[in-house]
């Protein structure tokens, strides 16, 4: 086993400098993380939007969620315009309150340059075969995808876009990357609350990631519809240990399949030594993200 290898890809899953973010204040409310060249643009570019006060960036706009949509992605447009964002998706997430409430919503490309937590759900695909051994289906993503192209996945993991709930986004994802029916999905709940929080070249990358676990029946092999998946594979317990020692996983995922193989018991008599490193991220399931 390759417990030393998984123990220190946690700790750099898990560790970055805070203190080179500066707090993001909007609605009163401390929602996001802004580094040192969003600092500046945000205040030298965007004076009308956002002010420095307090140690913090505060943004100016009443806690009125058309106007915070309808400036803020004026804004997101004209940071793209400039050549500040890359990955521009006309996909939008959900900001949220401390409350839950939807505060508004924002072009996901510009979460992380200001960042905002989002959420995405991701799946275990497992399979018990006739001789009880467990394997987990793995997905190669696509080459051609912009962010971690032919790096290693879970079955299925994609974020929440702006008006679906936590089911309707299971539900999309599962049948556009891995061609699951619904009536596999519908009935499952999260296994796992964990929070994905690092710097990344955009900014601050921020997610909440519900995982959840689906066990397949032996011959039932997953299809992708969608394209951004390159192929699928059934592998041993100890494979998937291997590629996730090998950095071979986008790190996400890694969280997703290293808190699966902990729940599953996978490390034995090490298992409790994972589960302390996995402490960091994990929350209960039924919290409340946006209150934590």
């Amino acid at each position: 086993m390759l417990v030393e290898e998984i123990l220190s890809l946690l700790g750099r899953a898990t560790r970055y400098d805070r203190g080179a973010f500066t707090p993001l204040i909007v609605a009163g409310q401390k929602l996001g993380c802004v580094n040192a060249v969003w600092s500046g643009r945000l205040l030298a570019f965007e004076a009308a939007l956002f002010e420095a006060r307090d140690g913090a960036i505060v943004c100016r706009l009443p806690a009125d969620p058309g106007r915070l949509t309808a400036e803020l992605n004026a804004a997101a447009r004209r940071w793209q315009d400039a050549g500040w964002l890359n990955g521009w998706r006309d996909e939008r997430f959900t900001a949220f309150g401390r409350d839950g409430a939807p505060l508004f919503e924002l072009e996901r490309a510009a979460f992380r340059p200001l960042g905002l937590s989002s959420r995405a759900v991701h799946l275990n695909g497992l399979c018990r075969l006739a001789d009880g051994e467990v394997r987990m289906w793995v997905g190669r993503r696509s080459p051609d995808k912009a962010v971690d192209p032919n790096r290693m996945d879970n079955l299925v993991g994609g974020g929440v876009a702006a008006g679906e709930s936590l089911r309707d986004a299971l539900l999309r994802e599962g049948w556009e990357e891995a061609g699951v029916g619904a009536d596999r999905l519908e009935a499952l709940a999260p296994a796992a609350l964990l929070l994905a929080e690092r710097p990344v070249q955009r900014g601050l990358h921020r997610e909440w990631l519900y995982g959840y676990d689906l066990w397949l029946p032996d011959g039932v092999t997953p299809v992708n519809q969608d394209g951004e998946v390159a192929e699928y594979r059934l592998l041993p317990l100890d494979e998937v240990e291997r590629l996730l020692a090998a950095e071979r996983f986008m790190l996400d995922a890694a969280l997703v399949a290293c808190d699966c193989l902990a729940r599953l018991g996978y490390w034995g008599e090490h298992n409790a030594r994972v589960e302390a490193a996995l402490a960091a991220v994990r929350h209960p399931v039924d919290a409340d993200a946006h209150a934590l």
